[in-house]
């Protein structure tokens, strides 16, 4: 069982790695649109891209946090 759950914690971190970066490059390419964006028009395609990005990132560290746990639970159990 530990040698199938390292790999996807491994995967886990890269793709928590992955949106994080997506989400900061979204972030810093959407400074300047969003000076010039109308606020009331709604959220600019790049604010809801942030959005994303910091949700998948949530999700992927807490899978990680699930999968850590069921490692430590194996461990101790042997």
């Amino acid at each position: 069982m530990k040698w199938l759950l390292v790999p996807v914690l491994l995967v886990l971190m890269g793709l928590v790695v992955y949106s994080l970066v997506r989400g900061i490059g979204a972030f810093l390419h959407s400074t300047r649109m969003d000076l010039e964006h109308d606020p009331a028009s709604g959220p600019s395609p790049s604010q809801l891209k942030q959005n994303k990005m910091m949700f998948n990132r949530i999700l992927f560290q807490g899978l990680a946090v699930l999968v850590v746990a069921l490692l430590l639970a194996a461990g101790s159990s042997s």
